[in-house]
């Protein structure tokens, strides 16, 4: 089988093509032949050995995590049912062996693809689509609020947005130069280009701020919530959590990225109800670049650099 292999912590660089050993399912477990690939920021962070507490990972490994394909083999156990079946999953042994051309997974840590959605569109939403739905649960928008997205347009920030603006509340995208902010209009959005100087005054004060981008985005973005306003923070693409100090959790709602950990335990419920709604053409995924499999280590440069927006995907 085809696979990425990163040889050591660093750069894009270190991605390169491999041949390994094609693998065969064991028992309760089946083989998938791997049609889209998901890349997103948390890869290019391990791969420069800067891995979230949980992400153990020691080079040379195969990056990634969730894959959307076909299943084309089972092993003893498995209904065969599943074969020929269209599924989004992760490989085995948590995070790694997404970067591949075949992954072994079971049909516990897998979903069955509705036949009216894409495999790309239901891999857009297996991870930042059930992550989205979950931000919202435990940070609840009322009809009317505003609600900035930071950042606004990536795959999770495009999810997040149409279900806010669903929610009946005014979703402001926070994003980084004009095309994004023409995208952030598409999807129904006002649109703040959160590199421009004193970009934070320029839409008004949010009712409530989704932040996955930390650092100073993140602090100005916080300092914005008057008394009473909900904060959630989910990521730090900046490299750095945006800080809440004891005052601001006084005055504040307060989910920072401690709340992460929490949403596993329900994510499939989450994920059964994002692809529905996906089939039922309620939540559209921004898919807005494609790679073959080889070309991963351009895909990374391209996410550090920002050159992205919606959700990035391999093809095998």
């Amino acid at each position: 089988m085809r696979a990425i292999m990163a040889s050591r912590f660093g750069g894009p660089e270190v991605l390169a093509l491999a041949e390994l050993p094609t693998p065969e399912p064991a028992e309760g477990q089946f083989r998938v032949a791997v049609g889209r690939v998901g890349v997103g920021w948390l890869d290019a962070q391990i791969r420069r050995g800067l891995a979230p507490a949980g992400f153990g990972v020691t080079p040379p490994y195969v990056p990634g995590g969730g894959v959307a394909g076909t299943v084309t083999a089972v092993g003893s156990g498995v209904d065969v049912g599943w074969l020929g079946a269209r599924v989004v999953t992760r490989p085995l042994g948590g995070y790694g062996g997404g970067y591949a051309d075949i992954v072994i997974s079971t049909p516990e840590a897998s979903f069955l693809v509705p036949a009216s959605v894409d495999l790309g569109d239901a891999l857009a939403v297996l991870d930042d689509g059930s992550t989205a739905l979950a931000l919202l649960e435990r940070t609840p928008v009322r009809p009317g609020d505003r609600v900035l997205v930071a950042p606004g347009v990536g795959g999770l920030g495009s999810l997040l947005v149409q279900l806010v603006i669903a929610a009946g509340a005014i979703a402001v995208a926070a994003v980084r130069g004009e095309q994004k902010m023409a995208l952030a209009k598409e999807l129904g959005a006002e649109a703040v280009d959160y590199s421009a100087p004193s970009w934070a005054t320029r839409n008004g004060r949010p009712d409530v701020v989704f932040d996955g981008v930390g650092g100073e985005t993140g602090a100005a973005a916080l300092a914005l919530l008057g008394d009473g306003g909900r904060f959630s923070g989910y990521g730090m693409a900046s490299g750095a959590e945006t800080h809440v100090g004891a005052a601001d959790r006084q005055r504040l709602t307060v989910s920072d990225m401690s709340q992460l950990p929490t949403f596993w335990a329900d994510a499939p419920r989450r994920v059964e109800h994002v692809l529905a709604e996906v089939a039922e053409g309620r939540l559209t995924p921004v898919i807005g670049q494609t790679y073959p499999l080889a070309e991963a280590a351009a895909a990374h440069a391209d996410i550090e650099a920002r050159r992205f927006v919606g959700k990035t995907l391999l093809l095998p």
